[in-house]
């Protein structure tokens, strides 16, 4: 189904794909994208700029004045273990908390290493600069890191890595539909940077101690300050960055050109504000102060953060369960359909039978259920207004895709899944007696059977079932 100029330039000012043509090679369709040249170009640039960044940081290097020590390739693998500890939780935790309407995977790995690349090197070489335009009294100012980390770094990190959501806002902003997907997104941005940030700060822990005299070793100094940054404030730059994310989201699915321009604005200062907060209670609070900080404010908004997330989950699940039930109305879709891709647990199910039934009917399940899902979000953008015409032929080419999936995919899954049959299990072997007509002489539900031509009741019970010979009257002693 071909569509015209006037269809094209309208489903590209609404942000709608253009459908693939099957017909096409997956090769040839994957060069003629061009969000994949794009990541090709990113992952080209990060590998750049991680480059020059270990240039900067690993290696000591001669400076005016002296030598500035850098992290060494002994402390470097270390560093890298321990921030991977928290990096590795932090991201499989965003991953599963995006499930009605997921993002392709590589668009998690570019935006992760859109945080811990590009926005940790030009993080770092701002700060660095900001500092040394702050200083006051020279290079030798003890104050310089503290007006650096409370005026300086709050805006420069978190614009840096913000700026990956406005990307995708632009590119692919059709996939952006909730503020979960808006939280995902700016919280993986926020644990990469976490992660690289991490091993610059343990590396230099580690070299510090190796290069002075003190109680602990570089070790106990390294995984001391990993448990204060990777155990007990993990959260910080996930939860920054994610009050961008939720103001980008709001912003997409809301027609007000005010609230557009308002809501990334506010998310952006919330992020910032956070980060500034943050930055100044590490720095300038200590003791019991501090404590209280932690539990008392910190804390608390990671459980609100929590408790918004998954409010935003059931929240989703009825969104998709009424915007179906629409075309359910109209009798494009079975009374079932609504139900089954409204629930997590329904929908985990199909795929868990689905995995039994062949590889075919996997791939059809998950096809089904992102086509129901993109249709909910895709209803609720044309109700709100911020899709026109052109997401009615949208409409149709995901109806006509369910129709055809919808006899092969698993929906409403019931009863157990097909377990395959275990190829080593023995089978029990039972023995092929005969059955008895009536108890036999072995007694009452015995196995043998009675005599042959007998009927019931004519075999005597008892002592009267002892049965003798004939006497042969030939017969006499040995002896005689």
């Amino acid at each position: 189904m071909s569509e015209t100029v006037a269809e094209r330039r309208a489903r590209i000012r609404s942000g709608i794909p253009k459908e693939s043509d099957p017909s096409v090679p997956p090769p040839k369709r994957l060069l003629m994208n061009h969000l994949f040249w794009i990541g090709i170009a990113l992952l080209f640039t990060y590998a750049v700029l991680l480059v020059l960044l270990y240039q900067q940081v690993v290696p000591d290097r001669e400076v005016p004045g002296g030598r500035l020590i850098g992290l060494g390739t002994e402390a470097l693998p270390k560093a890298a273990w321990y921030a991977a500890l928290t990096a590795v939780p932090l991201s499989l935790i965003f991953f599963f908390a995006d499930r009605f309407r997921p993002q392709r995977l590589w668009i998690w790995l570019l935006v992760f290493g859109w945080g811990a690349c590009v926005a940790t090197f030009v993080s770092a070489n701002v700060n660095s600069w900001a500092a040394s335009q702050l200083s006051i009294i020279g290079d030798g100012d003890p104050a310089t890191g503290a007006r650096a980390a409370i005026f300086v770094a709050p805006f420069v990190e978190e614009s840096t890595k913000a700026t990956v959501l406005f990307g995708i806002a632009i590119l692919m902003r059709y996939r952006l539909v909730s503020r979960i997907n808006g939280v995902v997104l700016a919280g993986l941005s926020g644990v990469g940077f976490a992660f690289v940030e991490n091993i610059l700060y343990y590396g230099r822990v580690y070299r510090y101690v190796a290069q002075t005299f003190g109680p602990v070793t570089p070790l106990e100094a390294m995984q001391s300050l990993a448990f204060q940054r990777g155990l007990l404030t993990c959260f910080g730059h996930p939860l920054f960055t994610s009050m961008a994310g939720i103001g980008l989201a709001i912003a997409i699915r809301n027609k007000s050109k005010v609230v557009r321009i308002v809501a990334p604005v506010a998310g952006f200062c919330a992020a910032a504000f956070l980060h500034m907060a943050f930055n100044t209670t590490a720095t300038l609070v200590s003791g019991p102060t501090l404590m209280f900080m932690y539990f008392g404010v910190a804390l608390p908004l990671v459980l609100a953060m929590i408790i918004f997330v998954v409010r935003q989950v059931f929240r989703e699940g009825r969104l998709i369960r009424e915007r179906l039930t629409d075309y359910h109305r109209l009798g494009w879709l079975l009374d079932v359909e609504p139900y089954s891709a409204s629930r997590l647990r329904t929908r985990l199910r199909a795929l868990w039978h689905a995995l039994f039934l062949g590889p075919y009917e996997f791939i059809d399940t998950v096809r089904a259920q992102r086509t129901l899902t993109e249709l909910a979000y895709l209803r609720d953008a044309i109700t709100r207004g911020i899709i026109d015409d052109a997401g009615l032929r949208r409409e149709k080419i995901l109806l006509a895709r369910m129709q055809q999936l919808r006899g092969r995919a698993v929906l409403n899954p019931t009863g157990r899944a097909r377990y395959p049959k275990l190829a080593f299990r023995r089978k029990s072997e039972i023995e092929n007696y005969p059955a008895p007509s009536y108890p036999g002489p072995a007694g009452i539900g015995g196995y043998f059977p009675a005599p042959n031509g007998s009927s019931p009741g004519s075999v005597p019970l008892g002592q009267t079932a002892t049965q003798y010979s004939e006497v042969d009257p030939n017969w006499k002693p040995p002896s005689q």
